[in-house]
């Protein structure tokens, strides 16, 4: 809902529309909210995307050689969403308790699960979920993992740009206080200061950008073909990017007091991401392309 903080312009309301459930109970509703419909067209525009990928064996090839089929069959994308979204929404949802709210744990354990209809998820914990949920996909369909993984990094970045809309349309997880000309002040900011529009950086850089440069490297420079490539990309140009926009997202108020202003859980759990994706592009690039996959393209 709007606060009473004069917004530089009007936010939408963060419920979409709401489903009456008087029937169940009187004054219960189902809100449809805009993070939700952002996880939900994220996921949804995703799967397509991977589908079309697997129906395109040239691109698991390096240019000049011989398509013999694809890594994975439509059936295998299909197996993978389910997995995928208990992944990225229990995953996120954990990671935000655990990186953020820890205290919650033994105060208030319910929270943890119910809570979860008043916001809170984190994206490095949705990245483990799916982490996870792409390890057993692939051992149980005895699929490639890292083939796996470079097509979801492909799609990824679908649904960062379009969370990091909603927060923007949300008026929530706003930047830090700012004279910057395009600086904005949100409804729900106790402070109704000026401040950074971080939300847009961040939609800009891990929306954006990693999309565009993932899928050059996909279409042009056929980086399918190279095990952990795209993977790699992405991780290194996310963890990049988010540890710079750490510096004008509004600080953790959690993290010790000797940290504080110095660094922040964003930056640290972008570390090792920074870290893993340059190890994975090096290795897909000393590496032999992989051998021309065998599963049927149209399965």
């Amino acid at each position: 809902m709007i606060g009473a903080c004069q917004s530089t312009f009007q936010l939408l309301d963060e419920v979409i529309f709401s489903i009456p459930l008087d029937i169940i109970r009187e004054g219960w509703s189902f809100d449809v909210r805009w993070y939700a419909m952002a996880y939900i067209a994220g996921l949804l525009l995703g799967w397509r995307y991977v589908v079309a990928l697997a129906r395109r064996p040239r691109l698991w090839v390096p240019k000049g050689a011989k398509p013999k089929g694809s890594p994975f069959t439509v059936e295998d994308v299909d197996d993978l969403l389910l997995w995928a979204t208990i992944g990225v929404i229990g995953g996120g949802r954990l990671g935000y308790v655990l990186f953020y709210q820890t205290d919650a744990i033994w105060e208030r354990p319910l929270w943890v699960i119910t809570g979860i209809t008043e916001g809170g998820m984190a994206f490095h914990g949705g990245l483990i979920g799916v982490a996870i949920a792409l390890f057993f996909t692939a051992r149980a369909r005895k699929l490639d993992l890292w083939q796996i993984a470079d097509a979801a990094a492909v799609v990824a970045p679908i649904g960062l740009f379009f969370g990091r809309m909603a927060n923007f349309i949300n008026g929530e997880l706003w930047g830090r206080v700012s004279d910057v000309p395009w600086a904005m002040r949100f409804a729900n900011d106790p402070l109704c200061a000026l401040r950074h529009p971080s939300q847009l950086y961040q939609a800009a850089l891990e929306g954006v950008l990693i999309f565009v440069v993932v899928n050059i490297a996909t279409w042009q420079f056929r980086s399918l073909a190279r095990p952990g490539l795209n993977t790699g990309l992405f991780l290194f140009i996310y963890g990049v990017s988010r540890a710079l926009m750490e510096t004008v997202r509004e600080p953790d108020s959690h993290m010790p007091e000797a940290l504080r202003g110095y660094i922040t859980m964003g930056m640290l759990l972008s570390l090792p991401m920074i870290i893993a994706g340059g190890w994975l592009i090096h290795r897909a690039l000393k590496n032999d392309p992989a051998p021309a996959p065998t599963k049927a393209a149209d399965a």
